[in-house]
């Protein structure tokens, strides 16, 4: 059901782009697009197009509205991604020294460098990061 109605959907926005490219220029700032006679002239051509223009316009978002839902059926029950907890980190927190001598050469990297070799990467707790 699915394929089908994303086979329908894909039709009418090709429809669709391409009435909507058929429909004269209201602008003509660049000259083009506007000419003069055609298949269609006059108020009939810009009648039948904008209706045509408001069906295929219609139809995609019911298409739109049918495939979020049954895409949202057939998805897996464990929710949005963002509602997963993040990965429990085996690495302890660092913990902030305790008295206020000066920084050895033993304590951790700065914000923006990476890690030693061997060592993990502490988590940050930012969105991007519980994404993995």
């Amino acid at each position: 059901m699915q394929t089908v109605l994303l086979v329908i959907h894909l039709m009418i926005a090709a429809s669709l782009v391409g009435v909507v490219l058929l429909q004269k220029s209201e602008g003509g700032a660049l000259g083009i697009g506007g000419g003069g006679g055609g298949f269609l002239s006059g108020r009939g051509q810009a009648n039948l197009l904008t209706r045509i223009t408001a069906g295929l316009a219609l139809a995609f978002f019911i298409t739109s509205i049918g495939l979020s839902l049954i895409g949202n059926r057939t998805a897996s029950p464990s929710g949005s991604v963002f509602d997963k907890a993040a990965p429990a980190s085996t690495s302890a927190p660092a913990s902030a020294p305790a008295t206020d001598a000066a920084p050895s050469a033993t304590t951790a990297p700065a914000a923006g460098t990476p890690p030693a070799t061997g060592e993990p990467a502490a988590p940050r707790g930012g969105i991007l990061d519980k994404l993995q």
